[in-house]
C-alpha cells in the first residue's frame, strides 16, 4: 500500500522525464539533489523515455551508416 502512496506522490510529468533520460544518455547528471529528483520520476515514464530515446538512437546511427556506405 505504500508503494501506491509514494506513486501518487510524484509529481514529474513525461517531459521532465524525457529530459531526465536524455542527460542519463549523454552520463551527466546533478550533484545536489538527484535522489530527490529520481524520486519523482515515474518508472513506467522512464521505461517509456529509455524505449524512445534508445530507437531515435539506433535509427539515427542506421541512418548516418547507409548514408557513408551509400557514397
Amino acid at each position: 500500500m505504500d508503494d501506491l502512496k509514494q506513486a501518487s506522490k510524484r509529481k514529474a510529468s513525461f517531459l521532465a522525464t524525457v529530459k531526465a533520460v536524455l542527460w542519463s544518455f549523454l552520463g551527466i547528471r546533478k550533484k545536489s539533489g538527484y535522489e530527490e529528483d529520481a524520486a519523482q520520476l515515474n518508472p513506467i515514464h522512464i521505461v517509456i523515455a529509455g524505449l524512445i530515446g534508445a530507437g531515435i538512437f539506433i535509427t539515427s546511427l542506421i541512418l548516418i551508416v547507409k548514408h557513408v556506405v551509400a557514397k
